[in-house]
């Protein structure tokens, strides 16, 4: 559980210099706390959406996957990076993407911050038996 919710945290730091870097994606809200509490939420449903409609996407693309070299996945990124404001629009969350471009920029950000994030981050030590 703990390591989710650090996984969480650093999601919404991805999406928060994600907004800070392209214009087409914003941020609103009153306060720091309650942007950094709508960055979290978001970061939940951007978890969710590539957790549960990209793998069906994945699966439903897999021959253009194939056509163009793994070239696919980063429009299928910008799509559930898309979706993921769409969904913290409708929401309420003050999380909006404005068109595929800003999406497609996004989310080549936050892969990249997270793929960052991830090397910084200790692994878990497995246990021989």
């Amino acid at each position: 559980m703990f390591r989710f919710l650090v996984r969480l945290v650093l999601t919404a730091l991805a999406l928060w210099l994600a907004t800070a870097i392209v214009g087409g994606i914003t941020l609103y809200g009153d306060s720091t706390g309650g942007k950094f509490v709508s960055l979290l939420l978001v970061a939940l449903i951007f978890t969710l959406v590539n957790s549960l409609v990209k793998p069906i996407v994945m699966m439903v693309g897999c021959a253009l996957y194939v056509l163009t070299l793994g070239l696919f996945g980063l429009v299928v990124n910008a799509l559930m990076f898309w979706l993921t404001g769409w969904v913290s629009e409708k929401l309420s969350l003050g999380f909006t993407v404005d068109g595929f471009w800003p999406a497609f920029w996004g989310a080549i950000i936050v892969w990249i911050a997270m793929w960052v994030m991830d090397l910084l981050t200790p692994r878990r030590q497995e246990v021989e038996q």
